[in-house]
């Protein structure tokens, strides 16, 4: 389980780092966990599927939920790679990263997109393409920082 903890946070700082360079140097926005967080504060008051998530009053802590939700969700797909892969820790490799990193993307595609009233795959988002396209490429960074971060938890170990 720590070792889920440090490659699932280490993963998700990846991730981070890497948006915050996308929208530096391509301008595009970055994504705003206040809206993760709002969603999921409504879904306990049975608000699971909502109109448009940006039209619902903000929720007091809803950055901090969606902060917290972003990174326990990377922790947890950091969880599925090792109950997968048993092995993997002491011998990270790129494939089963990438492959659980592309393969989260069924979460916002999923869940989250529908949920936030964008469609299921953003399919009523004003450009749908571009959404997916997005999510799957963040997926994948996330898949690239799951590898970055099991080598540098087993580097560390030594």
């Amino acid at each position: 389980m720590f070792e889920a903890i440090l490659i699932g946070a280490g993963a998700t700082a990846f991730l981070d780092l890497w948006s915050a360079a996308r929208a530096r140097f391509a301008g595009t926005p970055k994504p705003d966990y206040a809206l993760v967080g709002r969603w999921l504060a409504l879904v306990p008051r049975g608000q699971f599927i909502q109109d448009r998530t940006t039209k619902s009053e903000p929720v007091k802590g809803e950055c901090l939920i969606g902060w917290a939700a972003h990174y326990l969700i990377g922790i947890a797909f950091a969880a599925v790679l090792l109950a997968l892969w048993p092995q993997w820790a002491r011998e990270p490799s790129l494939v089963p990263a990438l492959i659980v990193g592309i393969g989260s993307v069924a979460a916002p595609f999923l869940l989250m997109q529908p949920g936030m009233g964008l469609g299921i795959a953003a399919s009523r988002a004003p450009d749908p393409a571009a959404a997916r396209r997005r999510s799957l490429m963040t997926h994948a960074m996330f898949g690239l920082g799951l590898y970055a971060a099991g080598w540098a938890t087993r580097m560390a170990a030594f």
